[in-house]
């Protein structure tokens, strides 16, 4: 891809992600994602009313008069993207690919994050950790992330989601929000999605595409993996080739949804080619309850 065609993108895309974060995502984000809790703020004289247990008894005694402590919701939170860019992402059977579907909800995650003022850090895997940029506020390295999302080519093309929740969980030792975008095509992540799930508020974004649910009956086609390079041909007209692909979908889908809901996670599927502004908005406000 040019120079110029990058910037293009880049330039949409944080458009398109700007306006949705500012008019439709920044209350329900807000809401969503409340913070860590209390911090202390500063003292002021007891007033009438005051609960008794706020008084700071130090400074009290140093004034010879009531002090209470006043706190305020400690806002800011640590936002980490968990991005899967193996080769999987590179599908697509309607107007895009699950990759530029991912670039555009993550970059409009990150501006609804520093909208307030949170810090937004990104985790980019394949079958190992391809990149890591840690957390910093601020609109120029939002851009920086989403111009990474369009141009990077990562190393590996095969899907390790276990070693990218040990990476994460590793790297961020204070508790944050972490969103995991992937089409959660593998196996063998319970264990790391439990203790990330543990240390972290962790929301799953299942990302999918309509063809990946079932194979139309056209005859013989050619299929490249795009996770290892391999090419078949399958016989699409076979009854049973097409059931034993459904049945492989279903095997991640269902293991992907027992796992999020034995470990509590929140977390919705969004298809390629479909509006994603309905979906988060859906998980967002039911997060406010």
């Amino acid at each position: 891809m040019q120079e110029s065609d990058i910037i293009k993108q880049v330039r949409r895309i944080e458009i398109r992600a700007r306006g949705l974060s500012q008019q439709m995502f920044s209350g329900e984000y807000h809401s969503a994602f409340k913070g860590r809790g209390m911090a202390f703020s500063e003292v002021r004289e007891y007033q009438y009313g005051d609960d008794v247990r706020n008084i700071d008894w130090n400074v009290t005694a140093r004034l010879n008069h009531p002090y209470v402590k006043v706190f305020e919701e400690e806002r800011e939170l640590t936002v980490m993207l968990l991005i899967d860019v193996s080769g999987s992402h590179r599908f697509g059977t309607t107007n895009q690919y699950k990759s530029e579907l991912i670039a555009e909800i993550a970059a409009t995650l990150a501006f609804s994050a520093i909208h307030n003022n949170d810090k937004v850090g990104v985790v980019m895997f394949s079958d190992r950790i391809e990149k890591f940029i840690p957390p910093k506020k601020g609109s120029s390295h939002i851009l920086r992330i989403i111009r990474e999302l369009i141009d990077f080519h990562p190393t590996g093309h095969g899907t390790d989601i276990a070693e990218a929740l040990r990476y994460f969980t590793n790297v961020i030792k204070k508790r944050s929000t972490a969103f995991l975008l992937s089409d959660m095509m593998d196996d063998g992540y319970e264990n790391a999605l439990k203790i990330a799930a543990g240390k972290h508020d962790m929301v799953v974004l299942h990302i999918d595409d309509p063809r990946e649910h079932t194979l139309p009956p056209v005859g013989l086609l050619s299929f490249e993996d795009l996770e290892n390079g391999s090419i078949r041909w399958v016989d699409t007209s076979s009854r049973a080739v097409r059931n034993a692909y459904e049945a492989h979908y279903r095997h991640y889908i269902e293991q992907s949804d027992t796992l999020l809901q034995k470990y509590g996670i929140d977390h919705t599927t969004i298809a390629t080619g479909e509006d994603f502004v309905r979906p988060l908005l859906t998980l967002f406000k039911r997060r406010s309850y």
